[in-house]
């Protein structure tokens, strides 16, 4: 079963940003599930779910949001290399 999230917004949003009603509800359903990805609160698989897209769509589409597909730290990085 699948349920729906309802978000009220004003109908001038779309016009005044220069879009369509169709491409701010899109926006706004990606920036929502790469936000969430970006706070560790969704895999990229599961953002990618929500959105119907696959999951390499997903993560190559991070760039155009300033998101990282891989958030480590320098320490974590270096551990990673020094083990591969």
């Amino acid at each position: 079963m699948n349920l729906h999230l309802t978000i009220e917004y004003p109908e001038t949003f779309p016009n005044a940003l220069g879009q369509t009603r169709m491409q701010f509800e899109h926006q706004a359903k990606w920036a929502m599930a790469v936000k969430l990805f970006e706070l560790t609160q969704l895999s990229s698989g599961m953002a990618a779910t929500l959105l119907g897209v696959s999951r390499t769509t997903f993560l190559l589409k991070l760039a155009d949001y300033g998101v990282s597909m891989i958030d480590l730290t320098e320490e974590e990085l270096l551990s990673d290399l020094a083990n591969a």
